[in-house]
């Protein structure tokens, strides 16, 4: 289930994406997603595009969403 998603995430928005974390884990994931912009607004727009691509599987449960900025 993971695979889609993040292939899913670097085709549509052009971002890195990968599966960062809780790797040895059945039933759950981390994927990590990383983009560079000269505004911080369209970053916002493309990370917001990606978080509703990602809720929109019925077939998983985000339990939540972190975002850290680097200027």
């Amino acid at each position: 289930m993971v695979r889609p998603i993040v292939e899913g995430l670097r085709n549509r928005f052009s971002v890195s994406a990968a599966e960062v974390d809780h790797n040895d884990l059945w039933q759950r994931a981390a994927i990590g997603v990383a983009a560079v912009s000269g505004e911080v607004r369209h970053l916002e727009e493309i990370l917001e595009k990606c978080e509703r691509f990602v809720d929109s599987f019925p077939e998983i449960e985000v339990i939540s969403v972190d975002q850290k900025w680097m200027e």
